[in-house]
């Protein structure tokens, strides 16, 4: 818990994260939109500084000081753009901060370059710093370290610049450096406060992401418990096939639709022959083999839209919608073929398999799916008692 407060904890003078990785992160998650703003932001900010030429014409003409400001406001405005296409193309504070922090420092040069070549226009250049101190803290996007240390240099040089140059008394100077301290602590807590919410909004967006992550989690959790549920509550253990109860509900279903369709349907009850002497004589591991074969037979011989389940001990089910009489016992024979051909190793290999089935045929008016596995279960010992090893139609034909 301590670890995971300290990953999310901003600085409270850089506002930036004490956990490095985490800071690297942020930065990483919004180098697209650095990117677009820095090359937006350094071209407004080139042709508002470029535009000033208007201005130094009407108070210096075509003189050797207006000369000199042209220059120095073309070098400017140039570095500016060319800033602003590297930065479109390669810019990334999370790596290269000196490549963000150098326009700063170039528009601050050349702003405090004014003050020796117009050093009459003083007093309008303070509002020009004091604009541009604003712009470096909250327009153009930079870390805040960056954006203090540019802006203090701005600040130092003009008032420096202005002493010397302007030559306006201690006192002057005073006000104007008290006024620019200030500039620099609103820029400051503006930039503070704006990078600390920018840090906790992304934090609280990871801790929201990873939240969901963790509830996918569990939900895919519960949802493999709940498909293994149903699994245990639907299946028959031993052979995989459907239980009793969840074998009823599907075979219910497909007569109500067949009914409905008014198709034929069927239903076979199978018996394992002489199951209870393979028990006795090579042990129920043995048995439960023996079952899971024929459960893995009669699975794989029936179509995809037949049901088939496990109904108690050594007896299986089937439900085969849409078959018709003929079609069910040419189905019934070739799956007693086929059990009959399993083969078994070890001690068993000597042993025969065999099955009985019954079938019954449902009667679209009368039959419900009980009374039709009665049927088939009576017609099932008619062929146990007539020598196993048969498949014996609900009317008595073989």
């Amino acid at each position: 818990m301590s670890s995971l407060k300290m990953q999310h904890h901003v600085h409270w003078f850089t506002g930036q994260f004490d956990e490095p990785g985490r800071e690297s992160l942020y930065r990483k998650s919004i180098k697209t939109e650095v990117r677009f703003a820095s090359c937006l932001s350094l071209i407004l900010v080139s042709l508002i500084f470029g535009m000033f030429a208007i201005t130094d014409y009407h108070l210096l003409g075509f003189s050797k000081e207006y000369y000199l400001l042209i220059t120095m406001r073309t070098v400017v405005v140039s570095l500016c753009l060319f800033m602003a296409f590297v930065l479109g193309r390669w810019g990334c504070y999370s790596r290269k901060v000196w490549l963000h922090a150098l326009p700063l420092w170039i528009l601050a040069t050349g702003i405090i370059l004014i003050v020796p070549l117009r050093p009459e226009s003083l007093f309008t250049q303070v509002t020009a710093v004091v604009v541009a101190t604003m712009a470096f803290y909250l327009l153009i996007p930079n870390l805040l370290m960056v954006a203090m240390f540019a802006s203090l240099y701005l600040s130092i040089g003009f008032v420096v610049s202005a002493f010397f140059f302007a030559e306006i008394p201690p006192g002057v100077t005073l006000r104007i450096a008290l006024l620019l301290v200030m500039t620099n602590v609103v820029g400051f807590c503006a930039l503070l406060r704006l990078e600390t919410l920018q840090r906790k909004q992304f934090s609280l967006l990871h801790e929201e992401r990873d939240q969901n992550r963790l509830l996918l989690k569990e939900i895919a959790h519960r949802k493999s418990l709940e498909a293994q549920l149903r699994m245990v509550a639907e299946r028959d253990a031993l052979t995989g096939l459907d239980n009793r109860s969840h074998f009823m509900k599907r075979a219910k279903a497909l007569l109500q639709r067949s009914r409905l369709e008014k198709l034929p349907f069927s239903l076979f009850m199978i018996d394992v022959d002489h199951f209870k002497s393979i028990n006795d004589t090579w042990g129920h591991i043995h048995g439960d083999r023996v079952l899971t074969k024929i459960a893995e037979v009669c699975a794989q011989s029936l179509r995809p839209t037949d049901v088939i389940g496990r109904f108690g001990g050594e007896e299986f089910v089937v439900a085969l919608p849409d078959t018709s009489p003929k079609d069910a016992q040419g189905v019934a024979e070739r799956l007693k073929k086929e059990v009959a051909t399993l083969p078994l190793k070890g001690g068993m290999s000597g042993l025969c398999l065999s099955v009985t089935i019954g079938i019954a045929i449902a009667h679209p008016e009368e039959d419900d799916l009980e009374s039709l596995i009665t049927r088939a279960d009576q017609t099932l010992y008619v062929g146990k008692r007539g020598g196993r090893n048969r498949v014996v139609m609900s009317d008595g034909s073989c």
